[in-house]
C-alpha cells in the first residue's frame, strides 16, 4: 500500500509514496513490519516478508518456495499432503513410508481416503464388502469364516444350520440329534415338551421322548416286576412268547436262579429252571 498522509507507527518515518503494511489499524513501513511481525520460515528460517506469500499449517509458516515434501522435495502448494512427526510429505511419499496396506487387495490405503479396520487389519472402504453379495459392510454386523467376511444374512444363508424343528437359524448353542441340528429350546420331548438337551431320552420313529413319557406310552412291561423295560444304558431284556423280562428279572419262579443264557421250562405262566421244572 502507499500513503501520503501517515508515518510509520514504529520508526515514525514518513510513509508518503512508500509501501506500508497495516496491523491493528496501525501503519508500518515494510522494513519495520518485517522485523516486528514477519513469521520465520520453518524450512529456511528466514523471515517471510510481507511481500512474500506466507503459507501456514498448524501454527507453522513457510515461504511458498519452501513448502515442499521433506523426502522428494516436490512442491506441496495447493496439493494434498500429510504430516508425520511434524514433517510434511506428499501423499505418494507418505504412502510409501507409513500408509497401511489393504488386507484384501494389498494396495496402499492413501492418506485422506476412508480406511476400515477389523481384527487388526485395514481395508479400503470399497474392498471391505461381503464375500457373497459384495455389498459394503461398513459398520454392519459381520461374521468371518476362512478369513473372508460376510454380512449376517449371507452367512446364515450359506453356512448357518437351521433347526430341524422350527427351521430357523441356529446362531449358538445348538444340539445335534440323529445327524440333525436343533435349538436347545426346540429339542424337547415329543409328548410333554420337556427340554432334553441335558437329560437322557429315547428315540422312536425319529422323535425324541423323555424316559417317563416313553415308558408310559411305548415301553413294554416286564412280566415279572411289571415296570417298563426301557433298555436305557444298553440294559438287556429277554423276550419269550410275546412276554418280556428285564435281564435281572428273568429268574426261576421257585428258586429265583437266573435263567439268562440257561435252559428253562414253562408251566402255565411260570418259567422254571431245568432242576425245578423236572422235580
Amino acid at each position: 500500500m502507499t500513503s501520503s498522509h501517515t508515518d510509520c507507527h514504529f520508526c515514525l518515518q514518513p510513509l508518503r509514496g512508500r509501501k506500508y503494511a497495516l496491523r491493528e489499524e496501525n501503519a508500518y513501513c515494510v522494513p519495520c513490519y518485517d522485523s516486528l511481525y514477519a513469521n520465520p520460515c520453518e524450512e529456511c528460517k528466514q523471515p517471510i516478508e510481507c511481500s512474500s506469500k506466507d503459507l501456514a499449517y498448524k501454527g507453522r509458516h513457510w515461504h511458498e518456495g519452501c513448502f515442499r515434501c521433506a523426502k522428494c522435495s516436490r512442491s506441496l502448494v495447493e496439493k494434498p499432503f500429510a504430516a508425520k512427526d511434524e514433517v510434511l510429505l506428499c501423499t505418494e511419499c507418505y504412502s510409501d513410508e507409513y500408509s497401511s496396506k489393504c488386507f484384501h487387495c494389498q494396495k496402499t490405503i492413501m492418506p485422506g481416503s476412508r480406511k476400515m479396520e477389523f481384527k487388526g487389519s485395514s481395508w479400503h472402504e470399497s474392498c471391505f464388502v461381503c464375500q457373497y453379495c459384495r455389498q459394503p459392510l461398513g459398520t454392519k454386523p459381520l461374521i468371518t469364516k476362512d478369513n473372508e467376511n460376510y454380512c449376517v444374512p449371507c452367512f446364515e444363508k450359506q453356512f448357518a444350520h437351521h433347526c430341524y424343528a422350527c427351521k430357523k437359524v441356529i446362531t449358538s448353542g445348538g444340539v445335534t440329534y440323529d445327524d440333525q441340528p436343533w435349538h436347545k429350546e426346540c429339542f424337547v420331548c415329543t409328548v410333554c415338551k420337556t427340554q432334553l438337551s441335558r437329560q437322557r431320552f429315547i428315540s422312536k420313529d425319529e422323535y425324541p421322548y423323555c424316559v417317563d413319557c416313553f415308558s408310559k406310552f411305548y415301553a413294554k412291561k416286564c412280566a415279572a416286576c411289571k415296570t417298563p423295560i426301557t433298555a436305557l444304558g444298553g440294559a438287556k431284556y429277554i423276550s419269550f412268547e410275546e412276554r418280556q423280562w428285564h435281564g435281572e428279572c428273568f429268574n426261576c419262579a421257585r428258586c429265583s436262579a437266573s435263567l439268562v443264557g440257561q435252559e428253562f421250562l414253562t408251566r402255565q405262566d411260570d418259567i422254571l429252571c431245568h432242576k425245578c421244572g423236572s422235580a
